[in-house]
């Protein structure tokens, strides 16, 4: 079952090591590095600078043990010393704009304060690369099942989110609404060769 992969890479971003604060958003999104600077980095960046209120320093990317993405930092530096709730909560708007989902944190680290945010609920589809016959993974295609559950779930957006190891491979959806995500791409997934059994989890 093969998967075409975006490559890995490092978002490049200019250190600033004048005084302010730094705040950090853990976002509870299972999306790859390069995508990260293009779904909230960039577009933060350039929000903060017009209205004078910081910029983005730095973000990572965390795996578990297996290697499966967990969630992703984004950096950012305030330009003033003193913790201004009206910056903090900008911030925020903006990345739940940009569709921070449900489980995202914002980590003040002067005062070590965690502000829990998002609003988008997440849909993780794993599909198994092991069990099913040969037929089964020759004559499917697990890009067709991204761009078939992107459709019923009336998803436009163009990034692909996924993860995979030799046993199985992992696809992730956001919406306003797991249980409505569910429920759209039931049918499909009960019929869709390569989909059978394919566990579902919430994870957002």
């Amino acid at each position: 079952m093969s998967f075409l992969k975006k490559l890995f890479g490092k978002h490049k971003l200019e250190e600033n090591e004048s005084s302010g604060n730094f705040i950090v958003a853990t976002l509870n999104d299972k999306v790859m590095p390069i995508d990260r600077g293009e779904i909230y980095e960039d577009p933060l960046n350039e929000f903060l600078k017009n209205k004078n209120i910081g910029e983005v320093t730095g973000g990572g990317t965390m795996q578990l043990k297996s290697g499966e993405l967990e969630y992703c930092d984004v950096e950012i530096k305030l330009d003033t010393d003193e913790i201004d709730d009206n910056k903090i909560r900008l911030v925020i708007e903006k990345l739940e704009e940009l569709g921070a989902p449900k489980g995202s944190k914002l980590i003040i680290e002067k005062t070590e304060q965690k502000i829990e945010f998002g609003k988008k609920e997440g849909l993780g589809i794993y599909l198994d690369g092991v069990n099913l016959d040969e037929e089964v993974y020759k004559n499917s295609d697990s890009n067709f099942v991204v761009s078939e559950i992107k459709r019923l779930t009336g998803d436009t957006t163009e990034t692909v989110r996924f993860w995979e190891n030799n046993e199985e491979t992992a696809l992730y959806f956001y919406s306003d609404s797991f249980d409505n995500m569910n429920e759209s791409i039931k049918e499909f997934i009960n019929e869709y060769p390569l989909c059978k059994g394919a566990r579902i989890e919430q994870i957002a």
